[in-house]
């Protein structure tokens, strides 16, 4: 009788069936639907990490955005001021202030118009 690996298999599939837990008919009992919807699985999960960093970007530029405005500033014309005031603060620190702290934002927002005008 030929060795066929049994254990390693079973192991392997056990890992898969785990994997595969919730999904519905064949795609959690069937070998092949398992491994090819965990692979899809997998790469979805790839793309949409991607996706959900430039999501993130945008959330954060929409909050700066109505921060800036309830100070007479465009989004545009408070990054520039910002930028030529010398302050380095990235997009996610920016939103951060807006959305916890008013004051410091209302400060930044005042430095911002003085240098832009």
């Amino acid at each position: 009788m030929r060795a066929r690996n049994t254990k390693a298999r079973r192991k392997r599939r056990g890992k898969m069936r785990k994997a595969s837990k919730g999904n519905w008919g064949g795609r959690k009992n069937l070998v092949r639907r398992m491994k090819e919807t965990l692979m899809r699985a997998g790469n979805f999960a790839f793309e949409h990490r991607k996706d959900r960093k430039g999501e993130m970007r945008s959330l954060w530029i929409i909050r700066i955005n109505a921060a800036a405005r309830r100070h007479g500033l465009s989004y545009s014309r408070f990054i520039h001021g910002l930028r030529r005031a010398g302050v380095e603060m990235d997009r996610k620190m920016l939103a951060d202030i807006a959305f916890n702290d008013a004051e410091a934002f209302s400060e930044l927002a005042v430095l911002a118009k003085g240098v832009s005008s």
